[in-house]
């Protein structure tokens, strides 16, 4: 009896602090919602480009969370409850501070770029290119089509492939960090795309659930604009 009454116990512990804790993210996003509908600084404008939003936030120092906002009437609206994701290896970083191979996730505001699937029919409005195994990210700094995609041959030393033995490409949207103008060195190939059951860190993406990724796909629309905000703090800056 004993026993049992302590099984019920941790069982009660879990559901509350995995309630406390989609409390505290969904307070978080809703914090933010309300700062950027009531925000005059500068520091918005960019948000007046675009529709719909990822947004990429910490959660109690170390979880990793994202969240699906839309605008609608000019005011910022959640679409999608807040997350768990992963990120890269070595944690998030400054996008003016970002190197190639440091395996950290640059924070910022970025355009959502090309879709990317091994499927060849996807639950989705969004136009996609299915991968083989020429299709190529580059990611070798001395090439000339560094951080480009590219299909077939390469003179390049070092690159990504789209098709993958895993499922981290299954699906895989582009974030387009470095791209316009792409400068050499200041890191490639940084995704948003699937992540495996154990939410392994990326080599500087951001990742999700293949299930949460599917929910993400149905909901962006290739007639809104999209974006990413990923979201520094202050263990970030340090």
């Amino acid at each position: 009896m004993k026993k049992y009454l302590i099984a019920i116990g941790f069982f009660i512990v879990c559901f509350n602090l995995k309630a406390q804790d989609s409390t505290n993210s969904a307070y978080t996003i809703e914090s933010f919602l309300y700062n950027w509908n009531h925000s005059k600084a500068n520091a918005n404008k960019a948000f007046d480009t675009i529709d719909q939003m990822l947004v990429v936030f910490r959660e109690h120092y170390t979880d990793i969370k994202i969240a699906g906002v839309e605008k609608e009437n000019g005011i910022w609206k959640l679409k999608l409850s807040p997350i768990k994701a992963s990120i890269g290896r070595n944690g998030l970083i400054s996008d003016s501070t970002k190197k190639e191979g440091d395996g950290c996730t640059p924070t910022g505001f970025f355009a959502l770029g090309h879709l990317y699937s091994y499927e060849s029919h996807i639950n989705s409005n969004l136009p996609f290119t299915q991968t083989t195994s020429e299709d190529k990210w580059i990611d070798d700094p001395n090439s000339d089509d560094y951080n480009k995609y590219v299909r077939g041959a390469t003179t390049a030393k070092s690159f990504e492939n789209l098709l993958l033995k895993n499922i981290y490409y299954k699906y895989c949207m582009v974030i387009e960090y470095n791209t316009q103008p792409v400068i050499k060195g200041k890191g490639s190939a940084i995704f948003f795309h699937v992540a495996d059951k154990m939410y392994s860190p990326t080599a500087g993406c951001v990742a999700i659930a293949e299930n949460d990724m599917l929910q993400y796909l149905n909901w962006l629309q290739p007639n809104k604009r999209k974006a990413i905000f990923i979201i520094a703090d202050e263990q970030d800056e340090d």
